[in-house]
């Protein structure tokens, strides 16, 4: 267990910096392969694995069958994910316990997910992991930190996300079929999953992915150098919308900034090349009030963009960095005086 868990190590170093982005792939194929098995049984994996995959050419296409089948399929279960986050909590200060308990945990929760087509993102990775492998490829269950707009972390806070790396003709990649699959919505009647398939966490850029997935074993980032816990926590918030457009927050390394009263402050990103400027702009909100404004924009070297903006007023801004409509990252910036 241990060698090969050593040569899984390896093969994702010898990846890094191979990453090649695949929206050139059309997956129009594979995804009809997939719409077309919908609402089949997960009792006979080999059989739904094998007619996903039979008829496509690429490993990348076969993967992506699978992983749309099980993102339009399976049901994002609350429920079972407060039981998981109660077990996590206990197990926070043993690492190694909570990960021998989350590998013996998987086939429990796979057993339901095959009576009700439910699960939280312990049986996605498990599902997803099982049927990869049975298509013949090399994968792996990363255990670690999921942070989303809404469930902000801090250093006491055990792991509450599953994700999968997967390896698709010699290159390891990223995905998250939780968060590809819908949304928990928390409403008056309670918690209810909101299926809406979204793509953006298939086969991610590593250096984007590692915004807001933070591995237990950092060696699982795909990535030359990983950043430490608190500087995960301590980023900006990014939402869904960064991945659509390829976007990917640079600075400021912190989501909490101070600046002075009329000193310029700057938000870098790194953009995908041609990017268009136009549709970039900032949007304010100071004690409810908000506020959009058109930061000077420049382009910097190794395509990166630079917004910059001068506060004139003191206060707490919660500044939304957004590209037309769709809203990227925000920062907290407070403004003092001189």
């Amino acid at each position: 267990m241990r060698y090969s868990f050593l040569v899984f190590l390896l093969l994702c170093t010898s990846a890094i910096g191979q990453y090649n982005p695949t929206k050139t792939i059309n997956y129009k194929k594979a995804d009809s392969i997939a719409l077309a098995h919908s609402g089949q049984s997960l009792r006979n994996l080999p059989l739904l694995t094998h007619e996903l995959t039979v008829n496509l050419k690429t490993d990348i296409e076969k993967f992506r069958a699978i992983y749309t089948w099980v993102c339009t399929n399976i049901e994002n279960d609350y429920h079972s994910y407060l039981k998981t986050r109660k077990k996590r909590r206990k197990m926070e200060k043993d690492r190694e316990a909570f990960l021998a308990w989350n590998s013996s945990f998987t086939p429990k929760v796979f057993e339901r997910l095959v009576e009700e087509k439910k699960t939280a993102c312990t049986g996605y990775a498990y599902l997803i992991n099982e049927m990869a492998n049975l298509a013949g490829f090399k994968s792996k269950i990363i255990n670690g930190y999921g942070r989303t707009p809404t469930l902000l972390l801090d250093a006491e806070n055990p792991p509450n996300h599953s994700w999968n790396a997967i390896q698709l003709e010699d290159k390891w990649y990223l995905c998250d079929a939780t968060w590809s699959a819908g949304r928990i919505l928390l409403d008056d009647d309670g918690p209810r999953f909101e299926q809406k398939y979204d793509d953006v966490y298939f086969l991610a850029d590593p250096v984007l992915f590692i915004k807001n997935h933070f591995p237990l074993e950092k060696e699982l980032s795909l990535l030359d150098e990983t950043p430490t816990l608190e500087e995960f926590i301590e980023g900006p918030v990014m939402y869904k919308e960064a991945f659509s457009n390829e976007v990917i927050p640079h600075l400021p390394k912190k989501m909490h900034v101070e600046v002075a009263k009329n000193e310029i402050i700057t938000f870098d990103f790194i953009v995908p090349e041609n990017f268009d400027t136009k549709s970039l702009h900032i949007d304010l909100n100071n004690r409810g009030r908000d506020i959009m404004v058109e930061p000077s924009i420049k382009f910097l070297q190794g395509n990166i963009v630079r917004l910059e903006y001068k506060f004139e007023r003191t206060g707490l801004y919660d500044t939304h960095i957004k590209i037309g409509e769709d809203l990227v990252a925000t920062y907290v910036v407070r403004v003092h005086r001189k």
